[in-house]
């Protein structure tokens, strides 16, 4: 968790429940609140001119979620989506601002999530420079796993859907269920019940 809960709802923040598919967020809207994530997965994307979506991340128990924007005029450049039932904690951009002005440490502590998360794009969005799916694919999944600590072979359960990994690689599902298949078949990587270990 990046801030303590305990420490948010003693400055007045609110705990909300969204069910899997609500927005939380709209793209083009202001932003007015600090979200940090209780429990559950939400899905953090845009649409692309031809319609397909874009998945930037999906940050789950108690992660925070587009908190950059609170430290700028802009609007909101994506959605936040409910990916499971949530609990999120809400709090309010100008008490954020007091808080973390009267404990200025959390702001290092927000800064220093912020940076790890934008390492963790920046290695992500290298498979964008290869057109080979499987290199794609790959690239993001060993990132993923070096990022969560797994260093033994197949013992990473990847924790994204075919779906998921498409609008994360930019590439449409077919290509990604092909991709998976040969890479099965490499042994680059395993599949047990549907589910892919690296």
């Amino acid at each position: 968790m990046i801030i303590s809960e305990n420490l948010l709802f003693s400055y007045g923040a609110e705990l909300q429940n969204y069910h899997s598919g609500d927005t939380i967020i709209e793209e083009d809207s202001t932003p007015k609140y600090y979200f940090q994530i209780k429990s559950g997965t939400v899905k953090l994307s845009s649409f692309l001119e031809d319609g397909k979506e874009f998945i930037h991340g999906l940050p789950f128990d108690g992660h925070c979620f587009a908190e950059t924007y609170l430290f700028t005029e802009k609007k909101y450049a994506v959605n936040a989506i409910a990916v499971t039932d949530c609990e999120i904690i809400r709090f309010e951009k100008k008490r954020l601002t007091d808080l973390l002005l009267e404990k200025p440490d959390l702001i290092l502590k927000v800064y220093s999530y912020t940076a790890d998360r934008m390492h963790y794009r920046y290695l992500t969005s290298a498979p964008f420079s290869f057109k080979d799916p499987m290199t794609k694919l790959h690239i993001l999944m060993r990132h993923i796993k070096d990022h969560f600590g797994f260093k033994e072979k197949f013992s990473f359960p990847v924790p994204y859907t075919r779906q998921q990994l498409a609008s994360l690689t930019g590439m449409r599902i077919e290509t990604v269920i092909r991709a998976i298949k040969k890479m099965e078949k490499q042994n680059v990587l395993k599949i047990d019940n549907s589910k892919i270990y690296i």
